[in-house]
């Protein structure tokens, strides 16, 4: 009987973030989309707020919105946040807390600082990644996910130099307590200087990293990106490998991201996305005529 080894992927691009204002002014760096990289079928978009220190009054969100035909994943690290729906949901996020949003077939959605929070001013740093929907659950019923830090599973090697939070999918034995509408792998890697970590990833799937901080060697081609940076993965492998340097100063902090592509047509306009441009022309009439609500409390 032979034992068959996974092949390892290679890197098939470094994309730089670019920075831009959100919301009430609030600046995220943000890889995709830009004008020279729109998507990465599954994921739209992926955007990272500080981490910033902001004064007492100073602190910005982003007020009444609309979304519909995806998913929006906000993963908050330092800070407070809160939100409220057109549904009638209402709730805070606190650092390492995960919000997890199918829209489906719409909501109005507001996510501004914690009261307490922007009165006193302090440290803000998150993410939010927004994930396609397929055509079959583009409209659905809206639906919430909040996990709150202490109940993501972790999990470490044994000697300590590589952590990771499973946000979706699994990794070094822990599962994700959180259900994704298509195949999806949400990973936050810690490695130390000179820690490898491999994490498998079907050959089938799209897969990215982002660096929060420090400086990697990724794929098999050991090739290096830094802060802020986003690393494509080639579709020639079962394996994710990354590394820190042996002489690195500081620790490795990434986002390890992945997902089934869907293989549909993808028509947006800024907070909707849908398969026809019909769609999308009714989903500007359904929220115009007030029908995705309204957050009045």
């Amino acid at each position: 009987m032979t034992t068959q080894t996974r092949t390892m992927r290679t890197v098939a691009g470094i994309i730089n973030s670019v920075q831009t204002l959100e919301g009430e002014g609030m600046l995220v760096r943000r890889p995709f989309p830009k004008s020279t990289f729109s998507d990465f079928d599954p994921f739209l978009l992926l955007d990272e707020f500080g981490p910033v220190d902001v004064e007492p009054g100073q602190a910005k969100g982003a007020p009444d919105h609309p979304h519909r035909g995806f998913e929006t994943v906000s993963y908050i690290l330092e800070g407070r946040v809160e939100h409220k729906d057109s549904q009638g949901h209402k709730g805070e996020l606190g650092a390492g807390d995960v919000q997890w949003m199918t829209a489906g077939a719409g909501v109005v959605h507001s996510e501004m600082p914690e009261r307490e929070f922007a009165r006193t001013g302090g440290r803000i740093h998150g993410l939010q990644l927004w994930v396609n929907l397929p055509r079959r659950d583009k409209m659905m019923k809206p639906r919430y996910q909040e996990i709150p830090s202490e109940k993501i599973p972790t999990a470490q090697t044994e000697d300590g130099s590589v952590t990771v939070k499973v946000i979706a999918g699994e990794a070094l034995g822990a599962k994700a307590v959180i259900q994704t509408q298509t195949p999806i792998i949400y990973l936050h890697f810690r490695l130390q200087p000179g820690a490898i970590a491999v994490q498998p990833v079907p050959k089938e799937y799209n897969a990215f990293i982002y660096v929060l901080d420090g400086e990697g060697l990724f794929g098999e081609d050991s090739q290096r990106a830094g802060n802020g940076q986003m690393v494509l993965f080639a579709q020639d492998g079962e394996e994710v490998k990354f590394a820190t340097p042996t002489d690195a100063k500081s620790q490795l902090d990434v986002l390890l991201i992945a997902g089934v592509p869907l293989n549909e047509p993808v028509v947006r306009y800024g907070p909707f996305v849908m398969n026809t441009q019909t769609e999308i022309t009714q989903a500007i009439e359904d929220y115009r005529n007030g029908r995705l609500g309204s957050i009045d409390f």
